[in-house]
């Protein structure tokens, strides 16, 4: 039965919202847009909370209709009226999460602290109801009498197991702390994620010498002239933390000192003893998901989450890391004395440094294959390099894009296309935010306005898709030149969009794929960007039109594998990390997470100029939830893109589209309907090797 307490307190907080605002509230009602995306102008912050603590109710509501139905348990009046519960919630959820990602403030950061342990707390109400899961249950133990599908089966197993993974089988004593454990878990990961945009917002690397500008692109320099003047200090040049200005700054400034300011800078975000400090926060956050785990009956909190991954446990999650692990200290290691032999040009003698490492392995990557990384991005105009994406997709699947004008936006900078399949029938709604700003987190992903699913009348829900990056702003009056890494990030994220675009499923449970299988999508479309058929698409020079030479598509191809030491070595050192973290079956008491970060790291090798891509008190991915357990994932699915795209090249045309269609059947329609390497398997007919990744690595010839 619902906790009455609760009850009253959500009926306090509606009333305290104000029901009368409820009437212009734009998630109380379905959208009158275009497709039905969200009426992003219409949202206010004042409308958010009501639709929160509305669409909990509804669906506290749905879910008691389910418990005192007086019909036995069935398919249809258990599972899927539980699946198509919480409509209201689910909209909400999708458009605030949404933006308070991509376009931010403190009240939305204030709200989502105060939701949190709310929305929490309704999870673990309808995971914790003992009534609903006897109903689900009655239904899992007879379902051999009932004639499902194989979806159907697959959305019972998934409902069945998320309730036991829940804590549905234990005790009322336990339940209770696990209700406070998820409260707790929820909260800190939301702090972590709201310290670490502060931290990076916080830093400022000001100069106002412009000798102190040597090295650095003129692109870099305007953009920087821009962050000055709208941070009132007209004439002086500002540098951030944002991945566009940090990385080409440690790339190309001439400046040792100020380079080593904004590594210490980045480096140490989370960690500056301020109110921001992170160090605290992961603590207790390893604390309280170490003691969720052993109350589910599991030694460490990695066996509980990779139970129900690809890689099943922590062994063969180390394995793999391991296997890599030594060919890639080896490539850093002679990447490290080419930098030094870089440094010893200069008559300078000193041992390379963090923040030395991008700069002189530029100068090794020149020096080696002629190749000035600065070539390539007069060839790499954003709106080019989109457009070659867009023919990418219509190459392999016959698909199309088409600009939208007059559409609600999360956010000015925005564009929106609508996606239609090769049959002309509208697949989905596609939002492109390419630039950062204070409001939006670091790094680059893939989420949804609007997930794909049918109606209660069997009609298909298109999804609103949405891809946001923080690529480098052009200057006033300049176009936006990407770098080959964000080419790559390009590619990689609309993998991800036309995984959803291309979803075909009748439930949200089985929407979903496991984790060290999702960037499988993603990943193999970085396999075409540098592929010279795909270079003559888009790769055009934004003053002249003309197509990228073939000499640079030489040295594109040769250079390409320089650098894949650090490269993976350091993505691999956070993959060590996150699992070292979690592999703990106690946390000390004392526990200093600096130092346990570079115990950990320091016993196997790691350079001392190779810092782990993420650091404990930023590493976001796995501290804020989302990749916990689970940032090997990506290496884990490189495996799978790497040897998928051998199928295409076997077929002896990389824009086969009979693989290409076979690649949708299989691995990106059936969302959660096929166990993931069934759907891998199913595509490719055999199970993977690790061969073509050590190639595309460099790290085998």
């Amino acid at each position: 039965m619902r906790n009455l307490f609760y009850a009253a307190a959500i009926a306090a907080l509606l009333m305290g919202c104000g029901q009368d605002k409820n009437s212009g509230n734009p998630f109380m009602t379905e959208y009158n847009t275009p497709f039905q995306v969200p009426p992003f102008e219409q949202i206010k912050l004042e409308h958010y909370k009501p639709a929160f603590l509305l669409g909990m109710e509804q669906q506290a509501a749905e879910v008691d209709a389910i418990v005192n139905n007086p019909e036995a348990p069935t398919f249809e009046n258990t599972i899927v009226a539980l699946d198509q519960s919480g409509n209201l919630l689910r909209r909400v959820s999708m458009v605030f999460y949404g933006l308070n990602s991509a376009n931010t403030n403190k009240e939305m950061q204030d709200l989502s602290r105060e939701i949190s342990p709310l929305t929490s707390k309704h999870s673990d109400d309808i995971n914790l109801n003992p009534e609903l899961f006897a109903r689900v249950k009655a239904v899992y133990d007879n379902q051999d009498q009932m004639d499902l599908t194989k979806e159907q089966k697959k959305l019972l197993s998934e409902t069945y197991k998320r309730f036991v993974r829940g804590g549905a089988n234990l005790n009322d004593e336990d339940q209770a702390k696990l209700r406070e454990l998820n409260s707790q878990i929820a909260l800190l990961q939301l702090t972590f994620g709201q310290n670490m945009l502060n931290e990076t917002n916080a830093f400022q690397l000001v100069i106002d010498n412009e000798a102190d500008l040597s090295g650095l692109p003129a692109n870099l320099i305007a953009n920087a002239a821009e962050v000055a003047a709208a941070n009132g200090q007209e004439g002086k040049w500002i540098f951030t933390l944002h991945n566009p200005s940090v990385m080409p700054f440690l790339q190309y400034a001439d400046n040792r000192d100020l380079r080593e300011q904004i590594f210490n800078g980045y480096t140490n975000r989370g960690n500056n003893n301020n109110e921001s400090d992170n160090k605290e926060v992961v603590k207790q956050l390893i604390t309280a998901r170490l003691a969720k785990a052993q109350l589910m009956g599991y030694d460490d909190f990695a066996s509980f989450i990779l139970e129900d991954r690809m890689s099943k446990n922590s062994t063969a999650v180390y394995e793999l890391l391991d296997q890599l692990w030594t060919p890639a200290l080896a490539k850093a290691n002679d990447e490290l004395a080419d930098i030094q032999a870089e440094i010893a040009k200069e008559g300078n003698n000193f041992p390379a440094q963090g923040w030395d490492w991008r700069y002189y392995a530029d100068r090794a990557k020149q020096a080696k294959f002629d190749m000035d990384e600065n070539e390539v991005r007069p060839y790499l105009q954003l709106e080019n390099v989109r457009d070659g994406m867009f023919a990418l997709s219509n190459k392999l699947f016959g698909i199309n894009f088409k600009p939208l004008q007059n559409m609600p936006l999360p956010h000015p900078d925005a564009e929106v296309f609508e996606c239609t399949d090769k049959d002309g029938s509208h697949l989905g709604v596609l939002y492109l935010d390419w630039f950062p700003r204070e409001s939006k987190r670091g790094g680059a992903w893939c989420g949804s306005y609007r997930g794909q699913t049918y109606n209660a009348e069997g009609e298909k829900v298109a999804p609103v898709v949405t891809i946001v990056c923080n690529f480098t702003k052009p200057a006033a009056g300049q176009p936006a030149l990407l770098t080959a890494d964000e080419t790559e990030t390009m590619f990689h994220e609309f993998g991800h969009a036309l995984h959803n675009l291309f979803r075909d499923v009748n439930y949200y449970g089985i929407s979903g794929v496991p984790r060290d299988f999702v960037e499988l999508p993603s990943q193999i479309m970085e396999h075409w960007v540098f592929e010279p058929e795909m270079l003559n698409e888009y790769a055009k020079h934004y003053q002249t039109g003309e197509v990228i030479p073939q000499a640079l598509v030489d040295k594109l191809d040769k250079s390409g594998k320089y650098g894949q030491g650090f490269a993976t070595t350091e993505y691999l050192a956070a993959s060590l990390l996150d699992m070292d973290y979690h592999v703990m079956n106690e946390i000390p008491q004392d526990l200093d997470v600096v130092a346990f970060e570079s115990q950990t790291l320091g016993k196997r090798g790691l350079l001392s100029q190779i810092p782990a891509r993420y650091r404990t008190t930023y590493f976001n991915h796995t501290m804020g939830g989302g990749y916990t357990a689970g940032y090997y994932s990506y290496i884990w699915a490189e495996v799978l893109d790497s040897d998928a795209y051998q199928a295409f090249v076997e077929s002896g045309d990389i824009f086969n589209t009979d693989v290409a269609d076979k690649f949708r059947t299989y691995v990106l329609a059936p969302g959660g309907i096929d166990d993931a390497m069934d759907m891998y398997v199913n595509f490719r007919g055999q199970k993977p090797g690790i061969e073509p990744l050590l190639k595309n690595r460099g790290l085998k010839d």
